[in-house]
């Protein structure tokens, strides 16, 4: 076990998490919501997660797999494994109350206009069970990163960038409800960083209950799960926040130029 390579995964999905803070930081200093930026920005993140979910990270999966189950057992398992990883995060979703969901869209507009916000009280729930639902949601996400930074160091950073970008908007989710409730910056930019702790903690026990059992089949299983958690993010989350915030054909425009660096990150180190 290398453990140089579990720190810098560890680090990697540590950055990844407490990007929530960026998102909080935005909404408490900017004047305004940069949409444009946005948009792109969550289009070009759900762009890299789906290539390379689908260019490297499954194919590597059904390798392993194969190579220990043989061909038809091993491209079964595989293929189970990717929907399975889409069913963890279907599940969560299902379980949080829209009220709540992080994934609502917030704007720096908000903290002035109070536009589609009601009273302090429910402003502070909503604000604290979006944190507590962040939370819940960057378990998996934070095994996922993890899980692909230890299997390739390479990988693990453009990933770590795409759940960093991805991770944004939802502190700005934190921040504008409790703000508003409370006044208080300080309050609403510590909640939504420390919500994005969910990320590392979850790397860390995924990571200590699957250790004794880790070998080519387990690895397997989890990076094909590991791609099917990041292509239902970028489409059940990304994409869909993304023309919120913006036009439809920035979006795309982000999307296409995502898996394009991607694609050259991954062919500078054939």
């Amino acid at each position: 076990m290398d453990w140089n390579n579990i720190l810098f995964a560890f680090s990697l999905t540590l950055f990844a998490g407490l990007s929530t803070g960026i998102g909080s930081a935005i909404a408490l200093m900017a004047k305004r919501s940069n949409t444009a930026f946005l948009t792109v920005s969550l289009g070009f993140s759900a762009g890299v997660m789906i290539y390379v979910s689908f260019i490297e990270i499954f194919p590597k999966a059904r390798e392993e797999l194969v190579l220990s189950m043989g061909n038809v057992t091993g491209t079964w398992v595989t293929v189970i494994s990717f929907f399975g990883g889409m069913a963890v995060i279907a599940i969560i979703d299902k379980f949080i109350p829209n009220i709540e969901n992080p994934h609502e869209i917030r704007n720096v507009e908000d903290l002035e206009t109070g536009k589609n916000l009601a009273d302090s009280d429910k402003l502070m729930r909503t604000g604290i069970y979006t944190a507590l639902a962040i939370g819940i949601h960057n378990f998996p996400e934070g095994l996922a990163t993890f899980t692909a930074a230890i299997k390739d160091p390479n990988l693990g950073i453009p990933i770590a960038i795409a759940i960093a970008i991805h991770n944004i908007p939802e502190g700005i989710a934190v921040a504008v409800p409790v703000y508003f409730a409370t006044g208080n910056k300080r309050k609403a930019f510590w909640l939504s960083f420390l919500s994005g702790l969910a990320e590392p903690i979850g790397a860390l026990l995924g990571f200590a209950i699957l250790m004794p059992f880790m070998g080519p089949e387990v690895f397997g299983i989890l990076f094909a799960a590991v791609a099917g958690i990041m292509v239902f993010i970028s489409l059940d989350e990304l994409l869909p926040s993304a023309r919120e915030y913006g036009e439809h054909h920035l979006s795309i425009y982000g999307l296409v130029a995502g898996m394009m660096v991607m694609a050259f990150s991954l062919l500078m180190f054939l």
